[in-house]
């Protein structure tokens, strides 16, 4: 069975969180493990919390950016220990590795992990399809970075142990870069006809993203609306 799956840490502060992510990962038969922006790595506390897992640590491959770390994948869940103001798809561990094995079959998918004191921003949250969200104590709901990482891979590998990759179609389903380039169309003709007010913005891309997100848009669909994006400008400048 393929396992396509990235774990992705964002702006990482204390490199022995990484080792220990690392150790976490290679328990669950994970491997690929992908950094962005960390604030120290290579490091020795990396190495000595890694335990073992070295080698992820020396196969990690260190991004500027989220859009970089997540290049090509078709499924993006971001882990939030909490819930936001602006509404999210959120699912729970079990039902977000069923989803990840069976994508990962086909094609690329990414776990992203936020900053240890502050998570992921509402800015990299709109990079994903929906929020994952361990249940925990209310009264003591955060969990240590490399804590989150072992249990959402024990999900993972439990899925994958279950036979639950299985491809429901053919169909492509549109990569990260994919869906950006159509959200900056998006908001480029929206500008132009009017629609959106680059000076005053509110939340309307943000809810747009999050839509379009929520609709695990194909290739070929993403194509017809950027047609009908490309249309709409010509028309509009006539």
């Amino acid at each position: 069975m393929k396992i396509n799956i990235r774990i992705v840490l964002v702006n990482t502060s204390h490199p022995g969180n990484i080792g220990a992510a690392a150790r976490a990962m290679k328990n669950m038969g994970l491997s690929e493990l992908v950094l962005v922006e960390p604030a120290t790595f290579p490091h020795a506390d990396a190495t000595a919390r890694a335990s073992g897992a070295d080698d992820l640590l020396q196969g990690a491959k260190v991004c500027g950016s989220l859009a970089e770390a997540i290049d090509g994948c078709t499924l993006v869940f971001g882990a939030s220990a909490r819930l936001r103001s602006l509404p999210w798809p959120i699912v729970e561990p079990r039902e977000m590795a069923q989803q990840v094995v069976t994508e990962s079959a086909q094609s690329p998918v990414a776990i992203v992990f936020g900053r240890e004191h502050s998570g992921l921003t509402n800015a990299e949250l709109e990079a994903c399809n929906a929020l994952v969200h361990i249940p925990c104590n209310q009264d003591f709901s955060s969990l240590n970075i490399a804590a989150a990482v072992q249990v959402l891979c024990y999900e993972v590998n439990l899925a994958a142990g279950a036979g639950t990759a299985k491809a429901e179609d053919d169909s492509e389903i549109a990569t990260s870069d994919e869906l950006e380039r159509f959200h900056q169309h998006l908001e480029e003709t929206l500008v132009e006809i009017d629609f959106l007010d680059p000076d005053k913005p509110r939340l309307l891309m943000r809810r747009l993203k999050r839509l379009f997100n929520r609709a695990r848009l194909e290739q070929t669909e993403v194509n017809i609306l950027r047609g009908i994006l490309t249309a709409t400008q010509k028309f509009g400048r006539k």
